[in-house]
């Protein structure tokens, strides 16, 4: 869509981000009779690219040609600086076009618990069963399929039969559950299409990966009541009299002002609350101060797992988990769950750089060069052996905190220290995963903390309470009537589980909330 049209048409939405939460609440909308204009700051790209995000790439104009997110990251960890790119997506469908497809259900006690945190903190102000329906509608919308979870207390009731688990996946399974444990295959958005191969952790060029895109704004495209405007960055929002009045944003260096009745902010748990720091001094629905406080991510226990010799070694794959250490003692913990990445050399190396990215000595780019050495070795040692990963909950501290940069404002800033008890779950998480895997050979992958930063949230936290949140449970802000945000900026905790599933419901009920609102408003008017 050009400038002009975009500025012509009446709109009772706009959407800024077109990711999972975003996509997903312009379809709801569309397809409840609203006009809709998705505002995207990244390109359209081209539908049959297939891309995976790519942190060797420097070039911020091949990056956003890409859909990569341009500028790397500017972060302070435990007092100590680095800069790094993201997994972060920059384009239409957001992060999700790059995702793996794994879309799990949280636990009752992440959204319904708050008595057993470590610290005092604020709970979600919506229940799991109140959840439950849009969860219900996600997984059909992004035609999940996967194996019921035998622990779960309450059962998925949209599954779709899953692909057969190859054979290394099927032995590991039956070894775990002679162990005790109860592993399942994993709940993922993928539909099997003629054609199509495995496109998890990169673009898909057909539709076999459900995401923000092809689950989100091309179902809402294909009503007529939805229109998208790529290569547009919104700079500010204008408000007055507790009501947002217009949009700024820039595109091929027109600056222009957007309007419409309700403004949707879903440009993650990074972008929106910059954006709302950036619209006036002190930030806008930022009375409180909180806007973009209490960051969250998980705390990712990467681990490698041999098969054991009288399995074949069949190449990598992203279809088992367990939950039977999500929540131990009381201790707060999370899911373990196959990675989809076999421990090669390629795989080594890129690890391998990363963490030199993300450390101190990230200026010194020959050292990128040297990990081939280490790699090399690691690679023989480790010969078929499967990648595990624990995604362990974190909980929000307001210190940790994302920052406007005031010279860049695509810039990613942010600020972050691991916390005691954070560190002490950990502990106890890596000795139990340890223990899930007796009987296999297995070693983790990392010694320090690794937070995983394509999980951000928590930035714009909602609840009853105007003084300790920065939205309503309506995910509504407190301060501004027409303002919602649909994306995982939203949470109080970031829950033991890949938070796709839970953004795309929260998306879904956000919008009936605001399409509901509209019915109402137009029968009064008739």
């Amino acid at each position: 869509m050009n400038l002009n049209d975009a500025l012509g048409e009446t709109w009772d939405a706009i959407i800024i981000g077109t990711g999972i939460g975003g996509g997903m609440a312009g379809r709801r909308l569309a397809e409840r009779g609203l006009r809709v204009l998705f505002v995207e700051q990244g390109p359209a790209g081209y539908r049959t690219e297939e891309a995976a995000l790519n942190s060797d790439m420097f070039d911020p104009v091949a990056r956003q040609i890409r859909g990569f997110w341009p500028t790397p990251m500017q972060a302070r960890i435990n007092g100590r600086d680095s800069q790094f790119f993201g997994p972060i997506g920059g384009g239409v469908g957001g992060s999700s076009v790059f995702y793996a497809a794994t879309l799990e259900r949280p636990e009752p006690h992440d959204l319904d618990d708050s008595a057993d945190k470590p610290h005092p903190i604020q709970g979600w102000p919506v229940t799991h069963a109140q959840m439950r329906p849009y969860f219900d509608q996600a997984e059909d919308l992004f035609s999940v399929g996967g194996d019921p979870d035998p622990l779960a207390a309450f059962a998925s009731t949209a599954l779709r039969d899953p692909a057969p688990m190859s054979q290394s996946d099927q032995a590991m399974k039956q070894r775990l559950s002679a162990r005790g444990l109860h592993p399942y295959q994993l709940h993922a958005a993928l539909r099997r299409i003629k054609g199509c191969k495995s496109c998890l952790g990169f673009k898909c060029p057909k539709t076999c990966k459900m995401d923000g895109r092809s689950a989100g704004v091309e179902p809402a495209l294909e009503t007529g009541r939805a229109a998208l405007l790529d290569r547009c960055a919104v700079r500010r929002l204008k408000a007055k009299n507790g009501r947002i009045t217009g949009v700024v944003a820039e595109r091929d260096g027109d600056v222009v002002t957007l309007s419409a009745g309700i403004v949707i902010l879903a440009a993650g748990a990074f972008g929106s609350p910059r954006l709302l720091l950036a619209s006036q001094p002190g930030g806008l629905a930022n009375r409180n101060g909180m806007v973009g406080c209490n960051l969250m991510f998980h705390l990712n226990e990467m681990i490698a797992v041999w098969p054991g010799k009288s399995v074949a070694a069949d190449g990598p794959s992203k279809s088992l988990g367990f939950r039977d250490l999500y929540h131990v003692d009381g201790t707060r913990l999370g899911m373990v769950q196959a990675m989809g990445i076999e421990v090669s050399y390629g795989e080594i190396v890129h690890y391998l750089k990363q963490l030199i990215e993300k450390s101190s000595l990230h200026r010194f780019r020959l050292l990128k060069e040297l990990t081939r050495i280490p790699a090399l070795i690691a690679a023989k040692l480790f010969g078929n052996a499967q990648v595990f990963v624990g995604l362990m909950e974190d909980l929000p501290y307001a210190e940790n905190r994302v920052l406007l940069d005031p010279h860049d404002p695509d810039a990613i800033r942010f600020d972050y220290t691991i916390s005691k008890e954070l560190l002490t779950r950990r502990r106890k998480f890596r000795r139990l995963i340890r223990q899930a895997f007796t009987g296999h050979r297995r070693m983790f992958l990392g010694f320090q903390p690794e937070l995983n930063f394509g999980h951000p949230c928590g930035t714009l936290r909602f609840g009853a309470d105007p003084e300790t949140s920065v939205l309503d449970p309506d995910c509504r802000a407190h301060e501004l009537e027409n303002l919602y945000v649909a994306d995982a900026s939203i949470f109080p905790t970031s829950m033991g589980v890949n938070p796709s599933l839970t953004i795309a419901a929260n998306a879904l009920r956000v919008a009936d909330q605001i399409a509901d609102q509209f019915e109402r408003k137009t029968d009064a008017a008739e």
